[in-house]
């Protein structure tokens, strides 16, 4: 409190300034005090208020993600072998088991062009026409690309677009010389990488290449020839991947094949060993409801409900201090009629057997029960069993206008919704924060006109005592001055 004036207590004698704040703080002290207690209070429901909103809207968008019959209506693919084949499928997909096998993998196209001495010598100029199954690229080649080197580059700037690249693969022993190496990303029958040229200069006709047809090689490349090292030569052959579903020959230009199965998608790995392909052997392909996938958004469902309880109790718990004398410590919300009723809401609405169907009229029933702490817990075994014998009847007892999980959320939208109960009641504390800040000015504006007040006061008195006290010595002197008068000394 701010000093409104000096009292020096000269004529009186008193502690004027520690008079003055005594009464002051005597007079501050009890407002002072309401509104901190007023303030921490309001300021703790606040927060408490914030971690109670923050709890149900995270419990309300696992109800959200486990209330969409889209969940249920997903299908897993399962490949027994997974380093053959992955598989994936999509809602259109019907439950079932195949029988797979992987021959070969669909692969593209490489060849190892005729090898020359090095790679910046001029080749000679002209055209080079690669061809890519039955598309064709011109490149010009002159006196400035004309190395093999050069020709490279021509061939990637020509060729990015289309998948054509070109490297240089040179032997250290010079025997096998430098030579272009061309790549095509284009898998498939038909899709095998030529060369050709024309409107020659030197010796560029040298990199004409025109591979064997594979269906006469059985797709094997010939082996190299250390006769003549720099030969050109297939590395690979073009040709589709080839396999079997249910004994069915499929043939396909990629290695992922979307269009065997309706609704599902198998991505192929490798093949198969030479042995199991002699022996028949067959992969499992599953195909069935997404049992895995609905487990897990149960279990988030209960983990985000227990959450949710278990910040409800931190915030109306109630802590013994000091034995049976102390007094016990409060949580920000304990007895809010906020979080009584909506936990007595959720409560009810948990143990309702409203909907549902024969077998499923009750979370216990899918194996979800409630313990005596208010958290829920999952049987294993039971969830299940239920997933395995009752999986169609799932969504109609959970999903839905008259599932649980809508009535759960109607229940919760109420509190977190925009202008709802927990907003008007944090915009209602909000309002009593300001008023206090309000309060407080307030009392400080009085405290500093009593404390002027007072000083002015007690400074007064003090100056009518110091005058009456100079009076009093003068008249004692005048008085000890007159003739007669026979001064008596007190003993």
């Amino acid at each position: 409190m701010a000093i409104q004036g000096l009292g020096t207590g000269v004529g009186s004698g008193l502690d004027i300034n520690n008079i003055v704040k005594a009464l002051v703080n005597a007079e501050s002290a009890p407002k002072t005090a309401q509104l901190n207690r007023l303030e921490r209070d309001t300021t703790a429901k606040f927060s408490g208020l914030g971690q109670f909103r923050s709890a149900i809207s995270d419990f309300q968008t696992a109800l959200k993600d486990l209330n969409d019959p889209a969940l249920f209506e997903k299908r897993s693919a399962t490949s027994a072998k997974q380093d053959i084949f992955t598989a994936k499928a999509d809602g259109t997909a019907s439950a079932g088991n195949f029988s797979v096998q992987v021959f070969n993998l669909a692969q593209t196209s490489k060849l190892s062009l005729q090898g020359l001495d090095n790679t910046t010598d001029p080749v000679g100029t002209g055209t080079l026409t690669i061809t890519v199954g039955g598309e064709a690229l011109d490149i010009s080649i002159g006196e400035d690309n004309s190395s093999l080197s050069g020709i490279r580059d021509a061939i990637n700037a020509a060729g990015k677009d289309s998948g054509l690249t070109a490297t240089i693969v040179s032997d250290p022993s010079g025997a096998g010389g430098a030579r272009l190496v061309l790549s095509s990303d284009q898998a498939g029958n038909g899709n095998d990488i030529s060369v050709s040229s024309s409107s020659l200069t030197g010796n560029l006709g040298q990199l004409d290449f025109t591979p064997p047809d594979p269906t006469l090689t059985d797709y094997v490349p010939a082996a190299y020839d250390p006769a003549d090292p720099r030969a050109a030569r297939v590395i690979s052959f073009a040709r589709d991947a080839n396999l079997a579903i249910d004994g069915i020959p499929i043939s396909s230009a990629g290695n992922t094949i979307d269009n065997a199965i309706a609704g599902v998608t198998l991505t192929l790995k490798s093949a198969q060993s030479e042995e199991d392909l002699q022996s028949a052997a067959t992969i499992n392909l599953g195909v069935a409801e997404d049992r895995a996938g609905v487990k897990g958004s149960l279990k988030k469902f209960v983990d985000a409900y227990n959450k949710m309880i278990g910040t409800i109790g931190s915030l109306t718990k109630v802590t013994s201090v000091g034995g049976d004398d102390g007094e016990p410590l409060a949580a920000a919300l304990v007895g809010d009629a906020s979080v009584r009723s909506f936990s007595t809401a959720i409560r009810n609405e948990l143990g309702s057997t409203q909907g549902g169907t024969d077998s499923l009229r009750l979370l216990a029933d899918l194996g979800i029960s409630t313990q005596r702490d208010g958290t829920l817990k999952i049987d294993d075994e039971r969830m299940d069993a239920v997933l395995a014998d009752n999986f169609e009847e799932l969504s109609g007892f959970l999903t839905g206008d008259s599932g649980i999980l809508s009535r759960l959320e109607s229940k919760t939208d109420p509190y977190v919704q925009s202008g709802g109960i927990l907003e008007s009641r944090t915009k209602a504390l909000q309002n009593t924060l300001s008023s206090v800040d309000g309060q407080r000015e307030q009392l400080t504006r009085r405290i500093d006109k009593l404390e002027a007040q007072l000083f002015s006061q007690f400074n007064a008195m003090d100056a009518l005592v110091a005058q009456l006290s100079g009076t009093s010595d003068y008249l004692s002197g005048a008085l000890s001055n007159l003739p007669g008068v026979v001064r008596q000394d007190n003993r």
